[in-house]
């Protein structure tokens, strides 16, 4: 879903949910099935930030329901609306580390549009969650290209 000026804050939340619930189980998925040299730091790191990312996917909701909206729910609907691609498994430690920086990629892109949506509209509430969340998957970012260079 590509954000424009006439959509709701609400709307935005929910995109940025279902993007967070999708990368949360990807990133369990890469957990559970990673393996190679570098098992042990992934490992770590994935349960890491799956963690992270279900603890936002419910603050992301409960702002969702404070603006007076109701969340998404359901786990065809949030990987309808998040539209991100799967991973297989058995798969090489660096395939798995370059399914979730993408699936990161497409999440910063969207939290991005409701952050500059949450600005327009006044709503640093809003602004403020979705700052700390684009933080987190900059720096997620980060650490997962800085894993891939040899």
């Amino acid at each position: 879903m590509a954000l424009t000026q006439t959509d709701s804050i609400p709307a935005g939340l929910n995109q940025v949910l279902a993007d967070t619930y999708a990368l949360m189980a990807l990133t369990h998925f890469a957990h559970w099935n990673v393996e190679g040299s570098g098992f042990f730091a992934l490992h770590t790191a994935f349960e890491e930030q799956y963690t992270n990312l279900f603890t936002a996917a419910d603050e992301i909701a409960e702002r969702t329901r404070a603006l007076g909206a109701y969340a998404i729910g359901g786990l065809r609907q949030l990987a309808d609306l998040a539209r991100i691609d799967e991973l297989t498994s058995p798969l090489p430690q660096e395939e798995y580390v370059k399914g979730l920086i993408k699936a990161h990629e497409k999440l910063l892109a969207d939290a991005k549009k409701v952050r500059e949506l949450a600005d327009r509209e006044g709503d640093t509430e809003t602004e403020d969650l979705i700052i700390a969340r684009v933080t987190f998957h900059e720096k997620t970012l980060w650490m997962l290209r800085s894993f891939l260079k040899a």
